[in-house]
């Protein structure tokens, strides 16, 4: 419980210092380059290649991609905050040897569900986010008949630990059940 509520705290720090930071300042951000244009120059063996990300440092970030950035830093704050939470909750629960109530059940469905919008969610903002500015600086240099609409890194995590979580909510209700029949049986 002292670890969950501790870590909360640090995350939630650390999540407000990034997003103070980025809009008071220079920050610097891995943007998405998606032109095959942008080719390496000098590779030995005869290697040839591109690169499909650039660390860029922006003096002051423009107002729509700060936004969406520190949408997706809150988003993904209140993901992780949801697991340490449930984590929190649980351990409580268990210490009090009162495990399997609906309260029990639900806890874990909300957090789950928390967790696999929050995170995903986060994910496509951070990801429109940086393609905006990626645009915003000339780093995809477009050329003429090059389609573009954003380039999404998509980590799974989040919506597969939710989902498992909604799972595993339907187990604490089934368990609460077993545990009520029984509890008529003695």
């Amino acid at each position: 419980m002292i670890a969950s509520a501790a870590g909360a705290v640090t995350t939630t720090a650390l999540t407000v210092w990034g997003i103070v930071a980025s809009a008071a300042g220079p920050v610097t951000l891995t943007l998405p380059v998606t032109s095959t244009r942008q080719a390496l120059s000098g590779l030995s063996l005869g290697a040839t290649g591109h690169y499909t990300a650039l660390d860029a440092t922006v003096p002051v970030l423009p107002p729509g991609p700060a936004a969406l950035l520190a949408w997706a830093g809150t988003l993904n704050q209140l993901g992780i905050l949801a697991v340490l939470a449930l984590i929190f909750l649980l351990a409580y629960r268990l210490r009090s040897e009162i495990l399997f109530t609906r309260g029990s059940a639900w806890l874990v469905g909300a957090g789950g569900f928390v967790l696999a919008l929050a995170g995903t969610v986060g994910q496509i903002l951070d990801s429109l986010a940086r393609s905006r500015l990626a645009d915003l600086v000339g780093a995809n240099g477009h050329e003429p008949g090059e389609d573009y609409f954003f380039s999404l890194d998509f980590n799974v995590g989040p919506l597969v630990l939710g989902t498992a979580l909604l799972l595993v909510a339907g187990v604490f209700e089934f368990g609460r059940r077993l545990q009520k029949d029984t509890e008529g049986l003695v």
